[in-house]
């Protein structure tokens, strides 16, 4: 005989998916939500951040109340693998105030441009830096030929100064008003927090370092 039954068709599962859905786009959302600050803590803490500049003594390079983004993943990837950590001759870094002048003023990072490297002898006379390596047995200026020294006058002060491993000499752009390594000596490497550069604010100032 023929059968004359017919299997009776599922339910919709419409509800049911509809639900599974509507919580699957919540923990979507949710783990946005959490990722999003975590990923900008871990980049403020490893690779960039922004600073901005208190005090004149980077200019005319750096004015008062500029914003800077200071790389910092250089530093962090150093001491990742266990290298030594130095940072580039002109460069612009940003370092820990040194103890000696942990007082003064109220920020605890100060801003300079780097002038002397490890095993470098730094000297200030007359108005004027000479580095002396094996490069340059006989002195070189540092100064000379570049962007930033154009409205630098004199170099005040009487230094001689060598600088040990891990550190270097830094120095303002605003010679005659700058708390630097003639007044505080050779900082160490390990304290440097990153290098300046790019300038984004003000906007219409916006340039690379």
């Amino acid at each position: 005989m023929r059968n004359i039954f017919k299997q009776k068709p599922e339910e919709p599962v419409y509800a049911a998916q509809s639900i599974e859905s509507g919580w699957k786009s919540i923990a979507s959302t949710v783990a946005v939500l959490i990722a999003a600050p975590v990923l900008a803590i871990f980049i403020t803490i490893f690779v960039f951040q922004s600073y901005e500049v208190f005090g004149q003594s980077m200019e005319t390079t750096l004015q008062n109340g500029d914003r800077l983004i200071v790389e910092k993943l250089s530093k962090n990837w150093s001491s990742v693998r266990g290298k030594d950590y130095a940072p580039q001759r002109y460069q612009v870094v940003v370092f820990d105030k040194p103890s000696a002048v942990r007082n003064s003023g109220d920020v605890d990072h100060l801003i300079k441009r780097v002038i002397g490297l490890p095993g470098e002898r730094v000297v200030v006379r007359d108005g004027n830096y000479t580095v002396y390596n094996q490069e340059y047995p006989e002195g070189f200026d540092p100064d000379e030929g570049q962007d930033y020294s154009r409205d630098i006058l004199s170099t005040s002060g009487e230094v001689d100064i060598t600088v040990r491993e891990n550190e270097i000499f830094v120095s303002g752009d605003n010679r005659s008003n700058s708390l630097d390594s003639r007044n505080f000596g050779a900082i160490k490497t390990s304290s440097v927090t990153g290098i300046a550069i790019l300038r984004f604010v003000p906007v219409g100032s916006f340039r690379s370092l």
